[in-house]
């Protein structure tokens, strides 16, 4: 792929050469892949809502998750993305249905949707 391309137009080019999929599902593995990208793009704008605020709006926590929120740790560590270190991101990404069951885990809510 040229340096030169966008994001936008290097997929772009790349729909242009695919053939819509069968099934009309993506696969977990890309999903997972995607997801993983964004969330380390917005990471890399500024820091992330705390994982502490998260919660408070509604949304679920996986385990991991829980257990930076209840640590006693500071604000800024909260801020974090767990799941670029946890091994159900690297499952995810590489099979398409990875041996993760737990709650509230994207990657899970990946092979279910």
């Amino acid at each position: 792929m040229p340096r030169n391309l966008s994001d936008k137009e290097f997929l772009e080019r790349l729909a242009a050469c695919t053939e819509p999929a069968e099934t009309g599902r993506a696969p977990s593995r890309l999903k997972s892949r995607i997801y993983s990208m964004l969330v380390q793009r917005q990471a890399e704008t500024g820091p992330l809502q705390s994982l502490s605020k998260t919660k408070t709006a509604g949304h679920g926590l996986c385990v991991f998750e829980e257990l930076v929120c209840i640590a006693p740790v500071g604000e800024a560590v909260r801020q974090l993305n767990p799941c670029r270190v946890c091994h159900a991101r690297i499952l995810a990404e590489r099979f398409e249905d990875p041996p993760v069951f737990w709650p509230n885990c994207p990657y899970v809510s990946f092979k279910k949707s």
